[in-house]
């Protein structure tokens, strides 16, 4: 089990920590996928970095909550566990591929260091090792595109060598921090069918982080919708996609394109997500909602159980309906 508790973050902003993450859990089980989906600026990806402390370097801190992988804190282990674990245990699949890849060394170099590193084997194996993954995300001639650089390779084989990497040491986890950023759609649907069909083969946990509802129904079982840094609504993809819970949940559902008429313009969220240090000092989502009433931009919304083991954010929770218009 992956598990993140009450997690909260700061970053730098003018020299002072800002809270950009407050009080975020959620668990990943072995071999299930959930989903973290929001608006750029809500907070996704640096809850997903934090899993690797991958933000230490940069002024983000915690200042609260713990992530514990198989009941073992993240931020207790020393430099040497955590890079262990880092690979070894979680991968990552960076978003934009075409910047994520090192320019000056070759796919070979860079796959086979993940490999060496984590499995101690030596460098023919290695390469073998790099050759059979680059065949198991569909490259074709893995041999060829091992001496390759990274601009020689378009866009989708810049993802599958990152998805590549992150599999090279069998990880139990793999974090997938917006994997179809930046792909054109014909090519968005081929990663997308290639993790979801590495992650049933080796029976991967993946944390899946995006903004896509339409991506989460097709690859998740679980969701946790983040709006300003909290999680606002959680639980599993059937029973919110049938019975949304959260006026910001039924706002981002209805802004897919599958849902629009033909002709229709497309839905859109009014305002725009309030940056770390501008949060209301109510509920978060307040200022955007069309439910929003003096309660809610004066009070702290906390979580209720809307059905299940669905949880949601909202002092409004029993007026989401259908007869909302949200």
């Amino acid at each position: 089990m992956l598990e993140i508790h009450d997690l909260s973050l700061t970053v730098p902003i003018q020299g002072q920590p800002v809270e950009a993450v407050s009080g975020v859990s959620i668990a990943l089980a072995a071999g299930s996928v959930m989903g973290l989906v929001g608006e750029s600026g809500c907070g996704k990806s640096l809850t997903a970095q934090a899993i690797l402390r991958l933000g230490e370097h940069q002024g983000i801190d915690k200042t609260s909550g713990d992530i514990l992988l198989d009941g073992h804190s993240i931020f207790a282990m020393d430099d040497e566990a955590l890079r262990n674990i880092r690979g070894g245990k979680v991968s990552m699949v960076f978003q934009e591929p075409m910047t994520a890849l090192n320019p000056v060394f070759s796919i070979g170099s860079q796959i086979c260091e993940v490999i060496q590193l984590h499995l101690k084997l030596d460098k023919k194996q290695a390469q073998a090792r790099a050759i059979e993954l680059l065949q198991d995300v569909g490259l074709q001639d893995a041999g060829q595109v091992l001496k390759q650089y990274p601009d020689a390779l378009s866009g989708g084989m810049r993802q599958r060598v990152l998805i590549a990497m992150a599999m090279s040491a069998d990880p139990d986890y793999i974090i997938a921090d917006e994997p179809t950023t930046a792909l054109d759609v014909s090519v968005q649907k081929r990663i997308i069918a290639l993790l979801r069909g590495l992650q049933q083969k080796r029976n991967l946990g993946v944390l899946l982080v995006t903004h896509d509802f339409g991506l989460v129904a097709e690859m998740c079982e679980d969701v946790a919708v983040m709006y300003a840094g909290q999680i606002v609504e959680s639980g599993p993809v059937a029973d919110i996609f049938e019975h949304p819970a959260h006026p910001y949940t039924r706002a981002l559902m209805a802004c897919r394109p599958e849902v629009s008429e033909a002709g229709e313009s497309l839905a859109v969220i009014s305002g725009q997500v309030p940056s770390p240090g501008q949060w209301p000092t109510g509920c978060h989502f307040a200022p955007r909602c069309p439910l929003a009433d003096q309660a809610c931009e004066a009070g702290i919304a906390v979580d209720a159980w809307a059905s299940g083991n669905h949880l949601v954010r909202c002092i409004h929770v029993d007026s989401v309906s259908e007869d909302t218009g949200i």
